[in-house]
């Protein structure tokens, strides 16, 4: 489960925790608490290729915008470290030519889109603690993701409540032509995927490790 650990920490020591050769567990940092997610199990991933693809689609025809995935830590406030499931930063922010690592995308101050896909680890985490600090620190746009409900809450900065979107939602940065997606043919191809992975591991001598599509104890 992700674990809020009682103590101020910095980010030379959050960065210390991570290593180049593992991408989990995820660690981030917000107002001095370290935020630890284990790795995810496939509905989560599943659903985080299905919303990078898709934004990543999008941007390539309309020019405004780079869509990312995590491990990738972001700076938005200095003494922070988050790393949304799936972000897109503004086309201003892209890299220097001579620093075209995605991995190494830190420092960004603002974010057109997050998202993040709920796990029975990162409810309050990504409800409460994420919520209010995207939306105070340059995040247009949040989506928490509920597989279970099969629904999309949207978040911006001015509103008290969220939209609850089962249906479609539609994304227009920038007055760009509106991205929609459908929501239920997305839950179902997530479902779908899941059943594959499932079958795919339960096979004769196969075991996908902790990490890969099948991984994880709770999310």
């Amino acid at each position: 489960m992700a674990m809020p650990v009682t103590r101020h920490w910095t980010t030379a020591d959050v960065r210390a925790l991570m290593r180049d050769d593992r991408a989990w567990p995820r660690y981030e940092l917000i107002d001095g608490e370290l935020i630890v997610t284990p790795s995810p199990r496939s509905p989560h991933q599943i659903a985080v290729s299905e919303f990078h693809g898709l934004l990543y689609g999008y941007l390539t025809l309309n020019g405004c915008g780079i869509a990312m995935t995590s491990p990738s830590d972001l700076e938005l406030k200095p003494g922070t470290i988050t790393q949304p499931d799936v972000f897109v930063i503004p086309d201003y922010a892209a890299f220097d030519d001579d620093d075209l690592d995605v991995a190494d995308a830190i420092d960004q101050k603002e974010l057109l889109l997050a998202i993040e896909v709920l796990s029975p680890s990162s409810i309050r985490t990504d409800r409460v603690v994420k919520r209010d600090f995207y939306l105070a620190n340059g995040v247009i746009d949040y989506w928490i993701v509920d597989l279970d409900a099969r629904i999309v809450e949207r978040w911006r900065p001015a509103q008290e409540t969220p939209e609850i979107l089962r249906d479609s939602i539609e994304w227009s940065p920038a007055g760009r032509e509106p991205l929609r997606i459908d929501l239920p043919a997305l839950f179902d191809r997530v479902e779908s995927g899941s059943v594959a992975v499932e079958r795919y591991v339960r096979g004769p001598g196969r075991r996908l490790r902790r990490g890969g599509l099948s991984s994880g104890d709770d999310r």
